[in-house]
Formats: structure tokens, sequence, C-alpha cells
């Protein structure tokens, strides 16, 4: 049985209840596939079944940690996690790994209750210096888990008492306006994928800078989409109307009812984008030649994937706004020229569809995450 460690103090622990989202793994989701006779013949299930093991003794471990520390809780399965779920909640725990960490923000909009990860199959020491890979090489990296089931003994009462390294995070505000529609997603805390729904199309949008404005009725703005390059944008070297175009009666898009000009945009063929946070920048960013930034930096960073520069006289020029760094009081924005398209929330299981002539407003302005870090 493993040792508890209660943690005596004259103030008691500092949260008063807690929601514990629990991963459902895969050997239990490939086991209710094979009720059906519908699982994949190479499964290893003897693997599977190892890990799922080590999964359960970790949630089992914490509920008695949380009860020998007088803490009132309630668990709830990752998959069923619903916002009634947070009701008089003042911490969430997340059982499982990265992902799970991930679903359980996308739910935390406001940012006001703080979230503890906690890596229910961490990799050990000796697997990390295996050469061969003999070990699970699809376990969590654990990177967003502050605890692991290895420490979780003396580092989750810890926490419950006052304890821990909790900061903000950086997440991305993306609002996508419709015909009829605006829609706010849910924060990101990781990245976007924005793109054709087939990996083999490409991705046709236009992408500038958006600039506040305010409406002169006698002046020449107008509601539409396009725009010109303007000298006073950070971008101010595409400056000449020669190199992209430029709408000489300048145009202006509205978000959440306030007017915005769109700067230094071009029209762009691709793979699509990522963007990502400082906390998502050593994930896929990083893989598609991205920088890893400080995990507490405020700026986001995007980055056109495989992007397709022919006939335009300034080549290069177009080719160093590939990727760049988007401070927090600036806002990109895509208007989306293919006649499908999606966007892609910290992964593969969260997605927006998109139509022609959508526009994107995409910014650091979600409210950060309140995330307990690890401790090296």
């Amino acid at each position: 049985a493993t040792e508890i460690s209660i943690l005596i103090m004259s103030g008691g622990a500092i949260f008063r209840r807690l929601l514990v989202v629990i991963k459902q793994t895969a050997f239990e989701e490939y086991s209710q596939l094979k009720l059906r006779g519908q699982a994949p013949k190479a499964l290893r299930w003897t693997r599977l079944e190892s890990r799922y093991l080590s999964h359960k003794d970790c949630v089992e471990n914490l509920l008695t940690i949380l009860k020998a520390n007088n803490v009132a809780f309630s668990c709830v399965n990752r998959v069923e996690l619903d916002r009634q779920h947070l009701a008089d909640v003042d911490l969430v725990v997340a059982v499982g790994g990265d992902g799970t960490v991930l679903s359980a923000a996308h739910f935390l909009d406001h940012g006001t209750i703080p979230l503890l990860g906690i890596n229910s199959d961490p990799m050990s020491d000796e697997d990390k210096i295996v050469k061969k890979k003999k070990s699970d090489e699809r376990r969590s990296h654990g990177a967003l888990c502050a605890v692991t089931a290895a420490n979780m003994d003396t580092a989750v009462p810890r926490i419950l008492f006052g304890g821990g390294k909790l900061a903000a995070r950086a997440r991305i505000q993306c609002i996508v306006k419709s015909t009829f529609s605006e829609t706010r997603l849910v924060p990101a805390l990781n990245d976007l994928l924005i793109a054709n729904p087939s990996p083999a199309a490409v991705s046709r949008f236009r992408m500038g800078w958006l600039r506040e404005v305010d409406l002169d009725p006698k002046g020449g703005l107008r509601d539409g989409g396009g725009s010109g390059l303007s000298s006073g944008h950070a971008h101010s070297s595409l400056t000449d109307p020669q190199l992209l175009p430029r709408n000489q009666d300048g145009t202006v898009t509205r978000f959440g009812g306030t007017p915005y000009d769109v700067e230094n945009s071009l029209n762009v063929w691709s793979s699509g984008m990522w963007v990502s946070t400082a906390t998502g920048s050593s994930a896929a960013m990083a893989a598609a030649g991205g920088k890893h930034m400080d995990i507490y930096s405020s700026d986001l960073q995007y980055l056109i994937r495989e992007h397709m520069i022919e006939n335009v006289p300034n080549k290069e020029e177009v080719r160093n706004l590939d990727k760049g760094m988007l401070k927090n009081d600036q806002h990109l924005h895509l208007r989306w020229s293919s006649q499908k398209g999606r966007i892609f929330i910290d992964g593969s299981h969260l997605m927006h569809n998109l139509e022609l002539g959508d526009e994107i407003l995409i910014d650091a302005k979600a409210p950060p995450l309140a995330l307990y870090s690890r401790i090296d």
C-alpha cells in the first residue's frame, strides 16, 4: 500500500471542493469496441492493460490522499465533463496526461478556477535512457502536468495546503465571423491549426493584421474584408502598393461591433497555419519549424505551413511573413478563401468548421489559465 502524506496546518486546506477529471484509457475504449467486434486486430492488449492498471492505481491513490486530507471532491470521466460539474468547484484536477489537461482547460473559459495536472502513467528514468525503445512510446510527455503518479503522495497535499507553483498561462482567443453569426471559440492553451479538412488540399486565405479605427461618416472607409497596407504597422517593409494589392478606398471589418482596418494583407496558398501560445511552442509549433518560447510569455507565434509563393516580385519579403510573433496587443486576421476549412483547437478532438468568406480574429486576449507547473 502506498504511504499517504497528511499535512497538518492550522488553517486547513485552502481548497474547499475539488473536481477530479479522469482520463478514459485506450484499454477501456478498445475493450468496448472489442465487445462489438470492431477492435483492430493489431492491438497489444497486454501493454494497454498494463497502462490501464497504472492509471487506475494512480486514481485510487489520489482519492485516498484527498480523503485523508478531509477534502471534498467529486469525479467525472473526461468524455462526460460538462460545465455543470464546475459549480462550487475551486480546483480542477486532471488525471491522465496532457490531453486530459487540455480537455479540462477548455471548460475553464474565465480562468478563475486553477487547474492541476497529474500524469497517471509517466515514463520512468530507465525508460528515458533506453536507446532501443522497449517502453511504450505512446505514454504522455506530461509537459502540462505538475505532478506524477510517482510523487503525488507529497506533492498533492503540499498543493492542497497552499504550496506548489501556480502561474498564469496565456491562451489564444479566436473569433469566427460568418455571414449571419459570430462565434467565440473556447480558449486554446496550446495551439490552433487552421487548414483544409483534407491534408492533400490547398488552404487558401488572406492574412493581415487588424488595427482598431474610428469611423468617420465623411471618410472613405467602408465595410468589407480587404485592405491596403499601412506604414505604421509592425510589418512596415511591405508598404509599397506595387508589392501587394492595395484597396484605394480602404475597408474595415467588425468583430463584436468594434471596427478594424485590415493592414499588410496578403493572399496565401498553403497547407494551413499553426498559431501557438508560449505553452504550446514546444509541441507541434517547434516540430513545424517554430521557436521555443518562455512558457510565461504573453505573446503568440504563427507559422504558415508549406507556403506556395509564386509569380510575385517580392518573394523574400513575403517569405519573411511565413512565421513570426504576435504581440499581446496585436490582432491577426484571416479571411478564408477555400470552400471548406477547419480550426482544430489543441489537437484533433475539438474543431470548428469554416466556410468560404468566413473571417477569423486571433489574438492573446483570452483569459489566462491558472495552471500548476512542475518544480524542477
